[in-house]
């Protein structure tokens, strides 16, 4: 009789359906950042803790994944990827859910005022950021497609030329990030000083999600090149 636990079933068939099932989750609760910053705009309390409750579930959710993950890959595996890359992997990935959370932990903690011309840019910067976590994970789907092709030929060059797309999304979500920052800083005179702090603070982490986006890329890329 086979295994009821979902999990199970995916560890059954390949070590990296785990990977890949904790990817989706984790985009999905990136995902809910730029309706969290909407909500923030619009001064709706209630709808950003409705938010929050829900990026709290889809981060627990992911956490289990991972747990599960760790639990249960084996020691030693025969396979062309060590066991020490696939858990380096997993914490990257894990990385942009534990953020995820904490900025809406930060928001929903603290009253906070948007300043004046940051909204839009602010709403922009978390979809731009919540698509290189999307191409991120996209990258990751591929994984099973680069064992069988022996990490090359065609799949290895489709996987270089996706990460090559995500280091341009990053790059460009890196420089709307400065320019956020450079605008708050602009207008610090107007803003509490502890506001300011708080907002460098969220600016940065909303931009740490393409970064860490970024990392599971070039995790990848280092794994093509061996």
């Amino acid at each position: 009789m086979g295994s009821s636990n979902p999990l199970s079933n995916l560890f059954g068939k390949s070590p990296f359906k785990p990977l890949q099932q904790h990817m989706r989750q984790v985009v999905e609760c990136a995902s809910e950042i730029p309706g969290l910053f909407e909500a923030l705009n619009a001064g709706d309390q209630a709808k950003i803790k409705e938010i929050r409750g829900r990026i709290v579930d889809l981060e627990n959710q992911a956490d289990e994944t991972k747990n599960q993950l760790r639990a249960h890959l084996p020691k030693s595996l025969f396979m062309p990827v060590d066991r020490r890359d696939l858990l380096e992997l997993l914490d990257f990935q894990d990385d942009i859910a534990d953020l995820a959370e904490n900025i809406a932990e930060l928001i929903s903690a603290r009253n906070m005022e948007v300043p004046v011309g940051m909204g839009e840019p602010l709403v922009a910067l978390t979809q731009s950021c919540v698509k290189a976590c999307q191409q991120s994970a996209g990258i990751i789907e591929e994984l099973d497609e680069l064992v069988e092709m022996g990490f090359g030929g065609r799949e290895s060059t489709r996987v270089l030329e996706m990460v090559e797309v995500l280091g341009k999304l990053e790059k460009d979500n890196s420089k709307q990030t400065k320019e956020l920052i450079n605008n708050l800083f602009a207008h610090e005179d107007e803003i509490k000083p502890v506001s300011v702090v708080f907002w460098y603070q969220l600016i940065n982490s909303v931009g740490g999600l393409s970064v860490n986006a970024e990392k599971v890329g070039d995790r990848l890329r280092l794994l093509l090149a061996r």
